[in-house]
Order: C-alpha cells, then structure tokens, then sequence
C-alpha cells in the first residue's frame, strides 16, 4: 500500500470519525471507500435480541440499480446465511447471465460484524453486472466492515452512557426526594403536634382568640400535609396508569374561571388577567383538568410570589392552547428539560417548599388527554406554561 493510499484512508477515517450519528457515518464511510472498491448497494444487519429476527439499520443504494427494486438485492438471505454459520458468503448470478441485462447479474458479499466479541450482523455487498469480487476487494470489505462494527458499538455505547446518566440522574432526583420529603412531612406535623399540645396544657388559660389562632394553624397544616401525600399517592397511580379518567365536554373558560375563583379565595392579593378567547369544548376529565390548572396557579404563587398572572386561551390549528404567563425571575435555560421529570427540583429553590411532583403530575394527565404541555422562560421577564388540548370531536 503506497504513502498517497494511507493519507486517503486516513483522512476518510478522520471524517467518519467525526461524524457523532451513526447513519452520517456510515455514509461518510461507503461513499468515500468506493474509489478504493466499487459497489451499488450496501445493507447492514443486525440480530434483534428479543425477537431472534434480523433488522436492517443502514441501506444505501448509490450505484447502478438506484431506481431498482431493492428487496431482491439487499440479500438478506444471504445475512442470514453468514451469521448462522459466522462466516463470509459470497454468492454469484444462479444461472448462466450470458447477454441478459446487467441488472439480472447480481453479485454478493456477505461480511460478518462482530461488536466486540460478539457475532451481532452482517454487512452486505451487492453488484449488478459484475465483476466478481476479488482478494483485494474482499480486504477492503472486511476493513469497512471492521469500521462500520466499531461505529455502531460507538452508538450503542452512547445509548448506554444516555440511559445511565438517566438512571443516576433518577436515584439523585429520588435521593433529594427522600431528603425534602422528610422535611416536608416533619414540618406541618411539627406544627400540628406542638399546637394542639399547647391547647391541650393544663396550666394554661387560653383565651378564644388564641385557640382559634392555634386551631386555624391547625387546620392549615393538616391540609398542607393532605394535599402532600395525595400528591404522593398520584404520581404513584399516574405511573402505575391505575387512573381511571371520566371524560365529558368541557368548556375550559368556565374551569379557568371556576379555579380562578376558588385559588383567588386563599389568595386574595394574587392579580390574574384571564384572556379567554371563545374555543371549543375539549373531551376531558374536569377533576384532572381542574388539578392541572390548580397546580400551575400554585407553581406561579409560589416561584413568582407578587407577579401578575395572565391566562389566555386561544385556538391553534384545530387545537385548544392555554398558556399561563408570569413575570417572576425565570428559570435557567439549562433546567428547563427536566422539569417534568418525576421529583425534579429546580437547584438553588430550597427556600420554596415542594416535593418535585406537581409538574410531573400535569405533565401526566395532560399526556392522558393526548395533549402536551411545554414551558419557555426568559431570566428576568417570566415563565410561561402552554398546554394544548384536542378538541372534541363530536362536538
């Protein structure tokens, strides 16, 4: 192999190298290795290890017979053929081709792909027309197919570091929950407990104000530690999907203004602008929607404290779209896509109480109703929740 030979292999493995998708690759390779080898369509394979069958994850056609029917020449026959025996195959024309068309005379080569040490595909050759392969030919395949196994061990290895990162991402989300739940919990029955044994003291005198001041605190706390372990108890039925949803058309302004009007009554300072432009009914459960729509409200009180909330509907290519908008501080591009993960708590917000399920449950329920919810957020200038619902069909 002379120096010129060796620079240009270099530089298309440097390419190829560089490419991070598996498919980019893989054309990088191909296209680039046919000075050095001709072919006209090329396919991997690989064994499914659930289901014992081949799967075909790469096909290029991109010689002669592109606008050829592909199934007779893709070889899969063939693949099979070299990984049951785990040897190279390669198969000629079946008869004499003598003056039929070229495309008629099909060529090919069936290389095997191991990942690692593992038997896991073949990567197949297809000529039309010849010429036969050669020793030189058969090199240069085996040296693609060497390359092609280590890119896809590359991807798969990606997959694995993706899906690990997640898991641990997980076990630190729940780590946190354990943690905020134990605060969380302890704190309301901190206050139940130590008020109700002050009301209890036999050495005390409280006067009416007091023990209605004691027992208002008692009550609250007592519906703050409720409404944690439902929302405990949901996110556990919502993954489990042991929900059972009662649909029905709703009219979602006449739920914005219910909700509105009952979140207005705990917090009377709270200042909504509701912008609810006449939209079609949704089919849904109202107890849900009117759960998701409460927990946004909650989620601006608390991360937005003094903000003014806006909530507007309008409809959006056949789809009912809500947005609540706050002007609080923002959240942090980089947070953004974890916030309806089960758990998840923005860092730096351990001065809000809250156990990282509110979202994950909106996000739940919505997705119940083939809907969507997104957030986008600009620091300093507000938060904006969007939901978009279908709208009923029927109606």
């Amino acid at each position: 192999m002379d120096k010129n030979t060796l620079s240009e292999l270099h530089r298309i493995f440097q390419e190829v190298q560089s490419k991070p998708e598996l498919k980019s690759a893989l054309d990088i390779l191909f296209l680039s290795m046919r000075g050095f080898f001709v072919f006209d369509n090329v396919a991997i394979y690989l064994g499914d290890r659930k289901t014992r069958g081949l799967d075909i994850v790469y096909a290029r056609a991109m010689g002669r017979g592109k606008t050829a029917e592909a199934d007779a020449a893709w070889g899969e026959s063939v693949a099979n053929d070299v990984i049951t025996n785990e040897h190279m195959v390669i198969h000629g024309p079946l008869d004499d081709t003598t003056g039929r068309d070229r495309m008629s005379q099909t060529y090919l080569l069936g290389i095997p792909l191991y990942v690692g040490a593992t038997l896991r595909g073949a990567l197949l050759y297809v000529r039309f027309g010849g010429p036969e392969y050669s020793e030189l030919h058969i090199h240069t395949a085996s040296l693609q197919a060497i390359w092609a196994s280590a890119l896809i061990e590359r991807k798969e290895l990606q997959e694995a570091r993706a899906e690990l990162d997640s898991v641990q991402r997980q076990m630190r989300l729940q780590d946190d929950f354990v943690s905020t739940i134990s605060h969380e919990l302890r704190t309301p029955l901190g206050f139940i407990k130590g008020y109700s044994t002050s009301l209890l003291r036999q050495d005390a005198n409280w006067d009416e104000a007091t023990q209605r001041e004691f027992l208002t605190i008692i009550d609250e706390e007592t519906d703050r530690l409720a409404k944690l372990i439902e929302d405990m108890l949901e996110s556990a039925r919502l993954q489990s999907k042991t929900i059972q949803f009662k649909f029905s058309p709703l009219r979602l302004d006449a739920l914005l203004r219910d909700v509105t009007a009952r979140v207005r009554t705990h917090h009377p300072k709270l200042e909504v602008d509701l912008q609810l432009e006449p939209v079609p009914p949704v089919l849904g459960d109202g107890v849900r929607i009117s759960q998701v729509f409460e927990n946004l409200f909650s989620n601006a009180i608390k991360y937005a404290p003094g903000s003014r909330l806006t909530v507007a509907t309008k409809t959006v290519n056949g789809r009912v779209r809500l947005s609540f908008v706050d002007e609080g501080e923002g959240i942090p591009e980089e947070f953004i896509p974890f916030l309806f993960e089960r758990f998840y708590r923005v860092p730096g917000e351990r001065t809000v109480t809250g156990t990282g399920l509110g979202l994950y449950i909106c996000k739940q329920i919505v997705m119940a109703h083939h809907g969507n919810i997104w957030v986008e957020s600009v620091l300093d200038r507000g938060t904006t929740f969007f939901i978009e619902l279908p709208a009923d069909p029927t109606l």
